[in-house]
């Protein structure tokens, strides 16, 4: 009898291992005007979808965001619960499976241009998400939340996408590409 299985045991693996990473890079911080703060989660997410591909980089960001959501203490400040998710930062939070979505997607094609579109993309969506959210719970405009939610980011941001469009072919085959066996 022939058993299908839906994931293979090294890639439930990796997808914890990465969902550990983005943890343990929201708390890596800046504190920031207006209670967002910049961190490396979206790096770790990014770099979930480039190493892991689409559908098993947005599931590792996924269960990041249901941890959380659930309570465990993953968000930045060691935060977590629904009150952190659909507060004035939870429109960053949500778009989080959707980064890693874009980034899996832009590392289909062997082809750092197309990666650095499908990076911007997830940028975008994951701004527009959270520009929209932080207006509509601190009551304000989406200029001005744009300009206290968004726009402090987007230098660093662009930066993370650069570095991800020259290193992460490599960074992906160093992870991906081990020897089985022997010792480390």
């Amino acid at each position: 009898m022939k058993s299908s299985k839906i994931f293979a045991v090294r890639e439930l693996c990796y997808i914890s291992i990465f969902t550990a990473i983005i943890s343990i890079c929201a708390q890596i911080q800046i504190p920031m005007p207006h209670g967002v703060p910049l961190t490396l989660q979206t790096f770790a997410i990014m770099l979930a979808g480039v190493v892991l591909g689409a559908k098993n980089g947005t599931i590792a960001a996924l269960i990041y965001v249901l941890l959380g959501a659930f309570g465990a203490p993953v968000f930045s400040s060691f935060s977590g619960g629904l009150g952190i998710v659909f507060g004035r930062t939870g429109g960053f939070i949500l778009s989080f499976p959707l980064i890693a979505l874009a980034a899996g997607i832009g590392t289909n094609k062997d082809n750092r241009f197309w990666l650095a579109t499908w990076l911007i993309i997830g940028f975008i969506i994951n701004f527009t998400c959270g520009t929209l959210m932080f207006s509509a719970v601190m009551s304000m405009s989406l200029p001005v939340s744009f300009g206290f939610a968004a726009a402090p980011f987007i230098p660093t941001e662009l930066i993370k996408i650069i570095i991800l469009v020259i290193f992460g072919k490599r960074i992906k085959q160093s992870v991906l590409n081990r020897p089985t066996g022997g010792s480390l």
